[in-house]
């Protein structure tokens, strides 16, 4: 590359800089940060493998966005939105343990990205990532840690609202296409990252996914439906 840096150095390097971050939360919250937490030595190797393996040039891609990662799957990983056997395969690194991806949303988003023309193709056309780049975690009232999202507590949306934003810069630094950005999240993840861009400018155009979780729950009898909407809007249909 000729000195040039790679999308695979960009994201990596982002990655290093969130081993750094420290934030402060409301009681009762807390982060969940793969890159420095006990599994960091094993996130470093799954993460580089991945990243290299795919991202190791300086092409273009369009980020797709959800909101966090989840406390037993990329906050474990540090990998968004991966199923840990396809992860294993790619990267030789047994990544299954303590790895709990909610399979019915990863299942939904890797026969789209199938169907886009494979793992290879996809990849060099987009980068899936967070608006929040770290896991949160809250206590319930049983007292055990279960998943949250940064819109879910008003005190907790204000104290994190600047780390959002600069991660969001960062994540645009990646060499990102900036035309369009994909938004897992058509409620509340998707009006946040609306609002931040309205001020920002990061994206020409926001276009809105419902959540594969959504859909699978939910909607299963119209998972197909779905997926033609995921596959038309990732493919540029009717812009």
């Amino acid at each position: 590359m000729n000195g040039r840096k790679t999308v695979a150095d960009r994201i990596l390097q982002f990655n290093e800089e969130l081993a750094e971050t420290t934030l402060e939360l409301p009681r009762g919250f807390a982060v969940i940060n793969p890159f420095s937490g006990p599994q960091k030595e094993r996130v470093h190797e799954v993460t580089t493998a991945f990243y290299r393996k795919y991202y190791d040039d300086d092409r273009p891609r369009r980020l797709v966005l959800g909101s966090s990662p989840a406390r037993r799957g990329t906050a474990v990983t540090g990998v968004p939105f991966e199923d840990a056997e396809l992860l294993e395969s790619d990267t030789g690194v047994d990544v299954a343990d303590g790895y709990a991806v909610s399979r019915p949303s990863a299942g939904f988003l890797h026969d789209v990205i199938a169907s886009y023309g494979g793992r290879t193709r996809f990849y060099a056309d987009f980068v899936m990532s967070f608006v929040c780049p770290l896991g949160l975690v809250r206590r319930n009232a049983q007292g055990r840690e279960v998943n949250c999202n940064f819109y879910e507590n008003r005190k907790l949306l204000e104290l994190l609202h600047a780390f959002l934003v600069d991660s969001l810069e960062r994540q645009v630094e990646f060499g990102t296409d900036t035309s369009v950005c994909y938004c897992i999240g058509s409620g509340e993840n998707f009006k946040f990252l609306s609002k931040v861009n309205e001020v920002q400018r990061f994206f020409r155009k926001i276009m809105p996914l419902e959540h594969p979780r959504f859909i699978t729950q939910y909607n299963a009898a119209r998972k197909e439906e779905f997926a033609e909407k995921y596959l038309s809007a990732l493919r540029g249909e009717g812009d």
